[in-house]
C-alpha cells in the first residue's frame, strides 16, 4: 500500500509518493530498504543505522542482510557505489501511513542534512527529519542524544495486486529511471506498468525521491501471471458467498435475540461521577431509564452494557458454592477470585467491594470495548450486593506462579519466550490500535495469565487510565506495585504507554532470572534491591555475558540458548532505561521478541544449535 502522510510542506510530499488512499491498515509487514553504499560505508555501519535500536552497536547480526544480498561475497568488502536490500518492520503508523522509526546516536558535527543523504542514504529527508525531532537544524546537540528517523514503506496494495506483500523503499538517484530501476530490482520490464500503479504520479527520472518496487524472498514469491479463472475457483467462491449468506442470517438472529435480552446494570456513580459520565462513551452506549434489579439509591445512574452478559446474584453464588473458600482461586488488590462453572463454561469470578467502583468500572469499560486474543475476555458482570466481574477461566494460574511455586515445574526457556511474545501482543493492541490509547498501569508476573497451552494473557485493568492520542500526560495518584513502577511514574506520577513498557522490561528480567521484581538480600528489607539494578550490575562488569549468566534461573539447567537470553536482557534493559523517551514502543519489541522466538524454535528442534554452538557462545567466540 502507498503511503499517506500527515499534512505536509509540498517539497516533503514531492520527496515521497502518496496513495489516493487516506489511512493505512494496522498491519504490520516486513520491509525491504534499498541502501545506497556511499564511499566511507560498510556492511557494519550499514547495520547499525538500519537496525533496530533495541540491539546495541557492539551486536551487529549480518546474516538478515546477507540474506537479501546473495551478490555480497564478503561482509567486510561491500562495493561502493552498489545498493544492497536491507530489512525493516513497517508499521503502520497510528492509522495513518506505513513507515519505521529508527533511533539514529548523535555524532559530533552531525547535521539533518549529513544524517538523512549519507548515513540513511537518501531513505529520509531534512523535512521530515525536523517533523520528527524537537532540534532545530542549527542547534543539533554534538553527543549524547538519539534523533527520530522514520523511513517510509509500504505493505502493498490488495486494490493494485494481492500477489506482492514485500515491498523495496528505493531512493531514486540522479540518471535513473523505470528501466533502470527495474533492473536495479531485477524485475522485467514487462511490470513498468504495475510499478507505476504502485506508484502514481510518480516521475522515475527526477533523481529523487522515494519508489516502491516489489521485492522477492521465499516468504513473499513473485507475482504469478493470471490468465483467467478457473472453474474451481468460480466453485469456491460461490460456495463462500453462499457461507457467508448463512454467517449474515445466522448474525441477525443472534444480534436480535441479545438486544431483547440486554438489561440494564446498575453502577455506583456516587463515590466518582467522573467515571459515570465518561460510560456512555466508552461503551458506545447512552444512559437509559429501567428498573433497575436492584434498589437504587441517590446518586446511582443506569447504563447499558454492550457484549456483556448480566448475572443474577443467586447464579454467581449457586456456581461458586456460595463463594466458598474451596472455589477461592486467588486475591487481588480489589477482591478475591473465585473459579465458577457458569452456563456449561468455566470462569473466574471476581467479587469487589462497592468501595472499588472506580475500578469496577476502569476494569468493565476496557474489557468491553477491547477484544484480543492475548488480553483477558470479559464474559459478565453483576451489581447486586456486591461488584462481579465473570471472566474467561485460565487453567493455568499466573506467571508468579510458574517462575517461583515450588509445586510447578519450571518452564522451559521456548515457553518464557513465547509468554513474553503474547503479553506484548497484549500490551501493544491496548498501546497502539485503540482510540483513546489505553495505559494499564499494573504490568506485573502476577497479572500475566497462562493458559492450558502455556499461552498468555494479559489480565487486571482495575488501574487502567485512558489517555487521549498526542495528549499531555498529567500528574496522577501513585498507582501500581513497587519493582516495576517506572521513575518518572514514582516520582512525578507522570502517566504514559513508557510506564507499561518499563514494567514489562522487568517482567522480562523475571523470566530470565525467575527473581522477584525486589530482591531481598538475606531477608533483610534495608538491602533489598530492585531487580533492575542487579541485572544493571551484571551489565557494567567487564564481561556482561559473565555477569548475566549469574542471575539466569539456576532450574533452567543448560536448556537454552545464552545467545537468546542475552538478547531478551537486552530487550529488558531497553525497556528499562530512566528516560522514557529512549525506550522502545510496544510495537518495536513485539518484533523484537518476534525474531527470538523464531531462534529459540529452532534451539528446541536442534536444528539451529547444539551443545558446541553454545558453549561458542558463552565463551563470546
Amino acid at each position: 500500500m502507498l503511503i499517506k502522510l500527515f499534512p505536509i510542506p509540498l517539497l516533503i510530499i514531492l520527496a515521497f509518493p502518496i496513495s489516493a488512499e487516506s489511512r493505512c491498515t494496522v498491519r504490520s509487514c516486513t520491509a525491504l530498504a534499498s541502501y545506497y553504499v556511499w564511499s566511507d560505508s560498510n556492511l557494519t555501519f550499514i547495520s547499525q543505522v538500519l537496525q533496530s535500536p533495541l540491539v546495541p552497536y557492539s551486536t551487529v547480526n549480518f546474516d538478515p542482510i546477507l540474506a537479501y544480498n546473495k551478490q555480497v561475497a564478503n561482509k567486510d568488502s561491500v562495493k561502493a557505489g552498489s545498493r544492497i536490500n536491507v530489512p525493516f518492520p513497517c508499521d503502520c503508523i497510528k492509522g495513518e501511513f506505513h513507515a519505521h522509526e529508527f533511533n539514529y546516536s548523535i555524532r559530533p558535527r552531525d547535521t539533518y542534512d549529513k544524517i538523512a543523504r549519507e548515513y540513511y542514504s537518501n531513505l529520509t529527508t531534512v523535512e521530515w527529519l525536523q517533523r520528527f525531532n524537537s532540534f532545530p537544524a542549527a542547534n543539533i546537540p554534538d553527543t549524547g542524544t538519539t534523533v527520530s528517523v522514520v523511513v517510509n514503506c509500504s505493505c502493498g496494495d490488495a486494490d493494485i495486486s494481492k500477489e506482492y506483500g514485500l515491498f523495496v523503499t528505493y531512493p531514486l538517484r540522479p540518471g535513473e529511471n523505470l528501466s533502470s530501476v527495474l533492473t536495479q530490482a531485477n524485475l522485467s520490464s514487462d511490470l513498468s506498468g504495475l510499478v507505476q500503479r504502485y506508484n502514481p504520479g510518480v516521475n522515475f527520472s527526477s533523481g529523487a525521491g522515494l519508489v516502491y518496487i516489489p521485492g522477492r524472498d521465499n516468504k513473499f514469491p513473485p507475482l504469478k501471471s493470471s490468465k483467467g479463472i478457473s472453474g474451481g475457483v468460480i466453485a469456491g467462491i460461490c460456495i463462500a458467498a453462499i457461507l457467508v449468506l448463512l454467517l449474515l442470517a445466522v448474525g441477525l438472529h443472534v444480534g436480535f435475540f441479545r438486544k431483547k435480552t440486554t438489561k440494564e446494570a446498575t453502577l455506583l456513580s456516587a463515590a466518582s461521577p467522573d467515571l459515570s459520565a465518561q460510560t456512555g462513551n466508552a461503551f458506545g452506549s447512552k444512559a437509559v431509564e429501567s428498573t433497575p434489579a436492584v434498589a437504587a439509591s441517590p446518586g446511582l445512574t443506569s447504563i447499558t452494557v454492550d457484549k456483556s452478559v448480566e448475572f443474577s446474584y443467586e447464579e454467581l453464588a449457586q456456581a461458586t458454592d456460595s463463594f466458598s473458600m474451596a472455589n477461592k482461586i486467588g486475591e487481588g488488590g480489589f477482591g478475591a477470585v473465585y473459579y465458577a462453572n457458569l452456563r456449561g463454561e468455566e470462569a473466574a469470578i471476581k467479587k469487589m467491594d462497592m468501595e472499588a467502583s472506580k475500578e469496577f468500572l476502569a476494569e468493565l469499560k476496557v474489557l468491553t470495548h477491547v477484544h484480543h486474543l492475548n488480553l483477558v475476555r470479559l464474559i459478565g458482570y453483576c451489581v447486586e450486593g456486591s461488584l462481579f466481574l465473570v471472566y474467561e477461566y485460565i487453567e493455568n494460574g499466573n506467571l508468579t506462579q510458574h517462575l517461583r511455586g515450588s509445586s510447578r515445574e519450571p518452564l522451559p526457556w521456548s515457553a518464557r519466550v513465547q509468554i513474553a511474545l503474547d503479553s506484548a501482543r497484549g500490551l501493544e493492541y491496548i498501546h497502539e490500535h485503540t482510540v483513546p490509547v489505553y495505559i494499564h498501569r499494573d504490568i506485573k508476573s502476577a497479572n500475566i495469565l497462562i493458559d492450558k497451552k502455556f499461552r498468555a494473557k494479559v489480565a487486571d485493568f482495575g488501574l487502567t487510565k485512558l489517555t487521549e492520542v498526542g495528549n499531555a500526560s498529567l500528574p496522577t495518584r501513585l498507582v501500581g506495585t513497587f519493582g516495576y513502577m517506572s521513575p518518572e511514574y514514582a516520582q512525578y506520577g507522570d502517566v504514559s504507554p513508557k510506564i507499561d513498557v518499563f514494567a514489562f522490561g522487568v517482567v522480562l528480567y523475571e523470566l530470565i532470572s525467575a527473581k522477584e521484581a525486589i530482591v531481598k538480600a538475606y531477608g533483610s528489607v534495608a538491602e533489598s534491591k530492585g531487580l533492575v539494578a542487579l541485572f544493571e550490575e551484571a551489565f557494567d562488569e567487564p564481561d556482561p555475558k559473565e555477569g548475566l549468566s549469574k542471575l539466569i534461573d539456576p532450574r533452567l539447567g543448560d536448556s537454552y540458548p545464552f545467545d537468546n537470553v542475552f538478547k531478551m536482557a537486552q530487550l529488558a534493559k531497553a525497556c528499562t532505561q530512566e528516560n522514557p523517551r529512549l525506550r522502545p514502543s510496544m510495537r518495536s519489541i513485539v518484533v523484537a521478541l518476534m525474531t527470538l522466538s523464531s531462534n529459540t524454535e529452532d534451539w528446541d528442534v536442534g536444528s539451529f544449535y547444539d551443545k558446541q554452538a553454545v558453549v561458542n557462545l558463552m565463551s563470546g567466540r
